[in-house]
């Protein structure tokens, strides 16, 4: 099963553009479980989509998709796993290709951070999240997915987007002004956002999407569901915009939980790693 379903010459690693590496991993997950089946279900959706990009008028899988094994889980704690993807995501860096993470839990995240940080060290991270995941540690671990940003903005600098939930520790972190974050009122509120969100960022960015982000309206499918977030349209619109000012040289999509006999969610996620594919391979 690869990313697609795409014939071999277009998922051929040699040639492709992007290297899909599924993380099937949600040891520390708290609430609901179940983002370790989210790659999978994102792989069984993808089988689906049309592969025309009616946005952009064109076939982006032509770029070349390979899609990885996935990253064998270690259940000896959330560091061993960040080693792992970090090793994984070196490998693919070293031959030129952009990684594109399915989860799994957010804690995944780090070891691709920290992966391109050491091939671009002039890294941004752009959050896209309904969580500010700034904990220090949570249930006796820091690498814990509550506390994913915490780490990656020890690393390098960090902009959020979409947050509507967070501890008061994390409220007293953000304000001592070391991360950029937007809220969802931000967003859903202001009719430049996109714009704003934007000057802060630039050069090398990797974007991580926790699809809680999205309103439960429009993806129920996550472990941690949070009310009034934002919708598929304002998703795109800021991820266009990055892609159209930045240069983006990863990004994955964490978090999603399947619901049994409930698919729409998993297409959503399959659909939007496709356009994001999409936008990475404009002539710029």
């Amino acid at each position: 099963m690869n990313f697609g379903a795409l014939e071999p010459e277009c998922a051929a690693y040699e040639r492709a553009v992007f290297a899909v590496i599924p993380v099937p991993y949600d040891l520390t997950s708290t609430y609901q479980s179940g983002s370790r089946l989210g790659p999978t279900a994102i792989l069984a959706a993808s089988a689906n989509m049309e592969l025309y990009d009616e946005e952009l008028g064109k076939e982006t899988f032509r770029e070349g998709i390979f899609t990885a094994s996935p990253v064998e889980v270690d259940a000896r704690g959330p560091d061993r796993m960040t080693s792992a993807v970090r090793q994984m995501v070196s490998d693919v860096l070293v031959d030129r290709k952009i990684p594109v993470l399915l989860g799994g839990e957010h804690s995944v995240t780090l070891g691709a951070v920290q992966a391109v940080k050491e091939a671009y060290p002039a890294l941004q991270v752009l959050q896209l999240d309904a969580h500010a995941d700034l904990r220090d540690s949570y249930q006796g671990t820091p690498y814990s997915h509550a506390c994913i940003a915490r780490r990656i903005a020890e690393i390098c600098p960090l902009v959020q987007a979409g947050i509507r939930s967070m501890s008061e520790e994390e409220a007293v972190f953000l304000k001592g002004g070391g991360v950029k974050s937007f809220s969802a009122d931000f967003i859903l509120d202001n009719p430049d956002w996109a714009t704003k969100i934007c000057a802060h960022l630039e050069g090398d960015v990797y974007i991580t999407i926790d699809l809680d982000v999205l309103d439960p309206a429009f993806m129920p499918a996550t472990g941690t569901p949070e009310p009034g977030g934002i919708s598929w349209r304002e998703v795109i619109k800021l991820i266009r915009a990055v892609s159209r000012k930045c240069r983006v040289r990863g990004f994955d999509v964490v978090e999603l939980s399947p619901l049994p006999g409930q698919v729409a969610s998993d297409f959503l996620a399959a659909k939007l790693i496709y356009r994001i594919m999409g936008y990475l391979t404009e002539p710029q």
